[in-house]
């Protein structure tokens, strides 16, 4: 089922999420629903959040569906290594029509949970480091508005309350 996307300005998005710790269906559903949403909207990366759920779920294909195994199901995850830097254009599903240049780790080695609830570690770089760190960004409630100048910041902000007033952002 493709789930409502909620935009900037939903307080959902700049919250904390919360740990996840029933590792049941209804989990392994939201995932495989927030997977649907993401392809639907063509993107490389969802979190819960960004879905309505305060949960600490991050899903990634840097793929876009091409290659199955790219697959990555983050629940509960932790970046324990951050090397290198790079420098990209991010956008973001809830921050649809802007991106930006920002600033990430090269390469992350991150620790987190899958489905079941089994802990494990994997690694990124380049692109899926910066999914990756995007993703988790979100499960701790910000945004990559928040990694921007302040000048960019805000001019991207004035923009935004322009399409609210104009009634196209919802």
């Amino acid at each position: 089922m493709i789930l409502r996307i909620r935009k900037y300005g939903d307080p959902v998005l700049e919250t904390r999420a919360e740990p996840v710790t029933e590792f049941d269906a209804e989990l392994r559903r939201l995932a495989e629903d927030m997977f649907e949403t993401m392809y639907a909207n063509k993107g490389i990366g969802l979190a819960a959040p960004q879905v309505g759920v305060s949960r600490r779920l991050a899903i990634i294909d840097h793929s876009a569906g091409e290659d199955p195994a790219a697959k990555l199901v983050l629940v509960n995850p932790e970046i324990l290594v951050r090397e290198g830097t790079q420098i990209g254009e991010e956008g973001c599903l809830s921050i649809p029509g802007f991106r930006e240049d920002v600033k990430r780790a090269y390469r992350v080695r991150v620790r987190a949970q899958d489905l079941d609830g089994n802990f494990f570690e994997t690694e990124g770089e380049e692109l899926l480091a910066r999914a990756i760190q995007h993703e988790i960004d979100h499960l701790d409630g910000i945004l990559f508005l928040q990694h921007l100048s302040l000048l960019k910041r805000d001019l991207i902000k004035r923009k935004i309350r322009k399409l609210v007033k104009a009634g196209e952002w919802d």
